[in-house]
C-alpha cells in the first residue's frame, strides 16, 4: 500500500503521527485493515506530542474552560439521530486524533478550528490545525427531545459509554499490553476515527479507528446502538509487529477502593465507594460465577482458564443510594459492562488484574481475555464481540445472583463469611426448605456451613467460617444447591490474611 498523507497543512508543532496515514477519498468497511495492515509492516513510528506554548503548559483548571460549542455539533442542523462533539488537546490530552466523517463510501476530513470552542475566560489560542483528542456522541436517551452524552472516546484506546439512566464509570479500551506485569505497561491509542454519517431514521451509528503502538497496529469496527442498554458491536483486526504473550482482548478497567466485604483500614463516612463490585463470568460450560472485587494490598492476578467463554464483565450490582450515601458521585448510577463473545475465542482465560489504590481517583480493576497461546506476529488477528453497558444483564434466571459479601471476624482467630443471595429458583422455595451450602477452600478449613432465609428482607443468606490454620491465602468457592442442582451462582473470593 502507497504512503498516504494527510490532507491539509501540518501545524508547525505536530510532528509526524504514523508512517502511514488516511487520506480523503473512498472509504469502504476494509480501508482502516488495510491502513493498520501496512502500519504493521514497518517499525513503530513515535508521535509527536509537542503543543504550541498556548497549550502545552496549561491545568486542569484552564483546560475544563475549553469547551465545544454545542451548536457546532456534527450533523446538529441535520435533523439525523446522532450528534458529535470534540475533545480540545492539553492537559493530559496531548496525543493528536484525526478525525474524517464518511457519507457515500467518501472519507472527508473533519478540521480542527478554535471557532468550535469557547475559551472563555481563556484567551482563544493563536494554533493552527492541531487536531484533536477525541471526541464524544449524543443521543436522545432518557428523552426525546434532548441529546443526551452517550458515549466518549478519549485517552490512548479508552473509551466509556452510558446507558438510560446511568452516568459515567468504568471503561473499556481497544487493547490491553502487559497490564500489570513486572515490565511497563504499553497503551495503544487510536490515532484517527471515521464517523459515518447515520441515516435519518437510524437507530445506531458506525465509528472506525485506527489504533498504533510500539507492539501492534489494529482496526476496530464499532456500530453504537444507545437505547436502555447501550450496545457496541465489536470487530477487531489486529496485527502484531511481535508476538503478543500478555496482551488483553476486550479490556475493561474500573475502580474498587472498599464496600461491607473490604473495610480494612477504611476510615470513610460512606459504606462503599466503587464504579463495579465483582467480575462476572459465563465459561463455555455454561457455569456463572461471581469473582467479589477487592483492594489488595499488593498487586493480584487471577486467571480463570476457559474455552470459548459465553460473557465477561464488570458489573455494578449495588443499586440503591443507601450502598453508597454519595449525594455528589451517585455510584448506584454507574453501568456495568458486559462481553458478549462472538465466534470461535479458543482457548485462554478471563485475567483480572486487582492492583492496590488509597483513594477513589486512579483506576485499579482490569478483567480481559487473554489467549492460551501467544498472539503471533506477522498476519491478522480478529476478533467479534459485544458490549453492553447496562444496569444489569440476566444469564441463566434460574440461578439467584449474589447481591453483598460481608466478611468479619469470628471468634478464635476465624472469619465469618456472609453472602446475599437474591432471585431465581431460591426465591420459590419455602422458609423450611433446606438448600445446601456446596463450599470448598484452597487452604484453611471452612465450618460450620449453613444457609438462611433473612427474616428482614425475604432473601436468602449462606455463610460459614473460614479458619485459616496459619494459611496467608485461601482460594474460596461456594454456592447453594438442592436435588434439582445449583440454586445459585457460584461464589470466588481471594482470601488473604
Amino acid at each position: 500500500m502507497p504512503l498516504l498523507s494527510f490532507g491539509g497543512a501540518l501545524e508547525t508543532f505536530a510532528a509526524p503521527r504514523t508512517q502511514v496515514a488516511a487520506s480523503a477519498g473512498a472509504f469502504d468497511d476494509d480501508t482502516v485493515a488495510g491502513l493498520a495492515r501496512a502500519l504493521a509492516a514497518q517499525p513503530y513510528g513515535q508521535p509527536g506530542n509537542a503543543l504550541p506554548p498556548a497549550l502545552a503548559d496549561i491545568g486542569y483548571d484552564e483546560y475544563r474552560d475549553f469547551r465545544y460549542r454545542a451548536e457546532r455539533a456534527l450533523w446538529r442542523n441535520d435533523g439525523l439521530p446522532i450528534q458529535a462533539q470534540f475533545f480540545h488537546r492539553g492537559f493530559l490530552f496531548k496525543d493528536r486524533v484525526d478525525v474524517y466523517t464518511v457519507r457515500d463510501g467518501r472519507a472527508t476530513p473533519f478540521a480542527f478550528s478554535t471557532d468550535l470552542f469557547d475559551y472563555t475566560p481563556q484567551p482563544v489560542p493563536k494554533v493552527g490545525d492541531i487536531g484533536f483528542a477525541g471526541f464524544r456522541l449524543h443521543a436522545p436517551i432518557n428523552r426525546a427531545d434532548h441529546f443526551d452524552e452517550l458515549c466518549s472516546f478519549l485517552g490512548a484506546s479508552y473509551f466509556r459509554a452510558v446507558a438510560k439512566g446511568l452516568n459515567y464509570g468504568l471503561s473499556a479500551r481497544g487493547l490491553a499490553l502487559g497490564s500489570g506485569e513486572p515490565a511497563a505497561e504499553e497503551f495503544p491509542r487510536f490515532t484517527t476515527f471515521w464517523l459515518e454519517r447515520p441515516a435519518r431514521d437510524a437507530s445506531a451509528i458506525v465509528v472506525h479507528a485506527l489504533l498504533d503502538s510500539p507492539s501492534a497496529a489494529g482496526a476496530f469496527r464499532f456500530t453504537v446502538d444507545p437505547g436502555e442498554d447501550t450496545v457496541f458491536d465489536v470487530d477487531m483486526r489486529l496485527y502484531p509487529r511481535v508476538d503478543l504473550a500478555h496482551a488483553g482482548i476486550a479490556p475493561l478497567t474500573s475502580m474498587f477502593e472498599f464496600d461491607p466485604s473490604d473495610r480494612v483500614g477504611v476510615d470513610d463516612y460512606r459504606p462503599a465507594v466503587h464504579d463495579s463490585d465483582g467480575l462476572a463470568m459465563l465459561n463455555g460450560q455454561g457455569e456463572q460465577s461471581w469473582r467479589q472485587l477487592q483492594n489488595p494490598r499488593t498487586l493480584q492476578h487471577s486467571g480463570f482458564q476457559d474455552r470459548n467463554p459465553r460473557g465477561f464483565g464488570l458489573m455494578q450490582r449495588k443499586r440503591r443510594y443507601e450502598d453508597f450515601q454519595d449525594a455528589e458521585a451517585h455510584y448506584e448510577k454507574r453501568p456495568s459492562l458486559w462481553v458478549e463473545p462472538r465466534g470461535d475465542w479458543g482457548e485462554g482465560e478471563v485475567h483480572l488484574v486487582e492492583i492496590p489504590t488509597a483513594d477513589e481517583y486512579h483506576d485499579n480493576i482490569v478483567a480481559f481475555w487473554r489467549p492460551k497461546l501467544p498472539i503471533a506476529a506477522g498476519r491478522e488477528h480478529r476478533w467479534h464481540y459485544r458490549l453492553h453497558w447496562c444496569r444489569d444483564h440476566a444469564w441463566k434466571p434460574e440461578l439467584a445472583t449474589v447481591s453483598a459479601t460481608r466478611i468479619g471476624a469470628s471468634h478464635d482467630g476465624a472469619r465469618l463469611v456472609v453472602i446475599d443471595l437474591a432471585g431465581g429458583r431460591l426465591s420459590e422455595l419455602t422458609d423450611d426448605a433446606k438448600p445446601q451450602v456446596d463450599a470448598v477452600a484452597s487452604q484453611g478449613t471452612l465450618r460450620n456451613p449453613v444457609a438462611y432465609r433473612n427474616g428482614e428482607t425475604g432473601s436468602w443468606r449462606m455463610s460459614f467460617e473460614l479458619d485459616p490454620g496459619g494459611a496467608r491465602v485461601s482460594e474460596l468457592r461456594a454456592r447453594l444447591v438442592d436435588a434439582n442442582g445449583p440454586l445459585s451462582e457460584t461464589w470466588l473470593y481471594r482470601w488473604m490474611a
